[in-house]
């Protein structure tokens, strides 16, 4: 994949189009989804975002591409969704390449007279997968279609967001292990993308007031972390936010960043 520059991790995500079809369902927000404070986790957040992607390609006919995996999760929570609610999700392509898009989601919930509801905004870097090689696989012509109908960027770059190497100990970074289960692993042979969230909640529910306010919460997936590995979590404060570094050995496998918003 061609590399390009940064990203900024302040960039706002592309705004829905005002006109054009995109991919809808409802789901509910349900006792396994939800904090202490009934509110929707990430992890639970990133288990909808699967499951709209894969009922959005179940629902196409003809040939289109089963196999994706992704690169780059971006979460912006601007008011949190609670326990119970109905969540409308809206799914649409922002930009692409052969074989590869970036599609946002936007989960909401709604309120009342006192309550405007809750709204979560997403965006995913999704890379299309040959099944059989494992390597990036031209985007069909069916699902190419669906994919165009929202989007007016189609010679997508990779940009990446978070390009900090995991900072010492010695600096004043902090280390835990992250012991993996079973169920936390993938069809794939994968650590989950959803699991990486926990770590990241984890670090919320020490932080109060950045979980309270309106923040961004970034993944990026370096390389997967297979079955039986030796993860840890590195994390560090800046004043951009706090930034997580998930190692195996010397090794960077992904790295994430939650900051406050506005």
């Amino acid at each position: 994949m061609t590399g390009a520059a940064e990203r900024s991790v302040v960039e706002p995500l592309q705004p829905m189009p005002e006109s054009g079809p995109m991919f809808e369902c409802h789901r509910r927000v349900r006792t396994g989804d939800v904090d202490m404070d009934e509110r929707l986790r990430l992890d639970g957040v990133a288990r909808f975002l699967q499951d709209i992607a894969f009922d959005h390609i179940a629902q196409m006919p003809g040939d289109v591409n089963p196999v994706w995996v992704v690169r780059r999760s971006v979460i912006d929570v601007l008011r949190p969704i609670p326990w119970h609610s109905e969540v409308h999700l809206q799914r649409w392509c922002s930009a692409m390449s052969t074989r590869w898009a970036t599609m946002r989601v936007r989960l909401t919930s709604e309120g009342d007279a006192d309550d405007p509801g809750g709204l979560i905004e997403t965006e995913a870097f999704w890379i299309s997968i040959n099944p059989e090689t494992g390597a990036p696989m031209r985007i069909s012509d069916a699902l190419e279609a669906d994919l165009l109908a929202r989007s007016t960027e189609h010679q997508l770059r990779w940009r990446p967001m978070l390009t900090g190497t995991a900072p010492a100990l010695a600096d004043g970074a902090e280390e835990r292990d992250f012991a993996l289960r079973a169920a936390d692993i993938d069809p794939m042979r994968h650590l989950n993308n959803a699991v990486y969230l926990h770590a990241v909640e984890d670090l919320l529910a020490q932080d109060p007031a950045l979980r309270t306010a309106p923040h961004r919460v970034i993944v990026e997936y370096l390389r997967p972390v297979e079955p039986g590995a030796a993860l840890r979590v590195r994390t560090a404060a800046s004043d951009r936010g706090v930034g997580l570094w998930f190692l195996v050995g010397d090794v960077e496998h992904a790295r994430a960043r939650v900051q406050p918003l506005g």
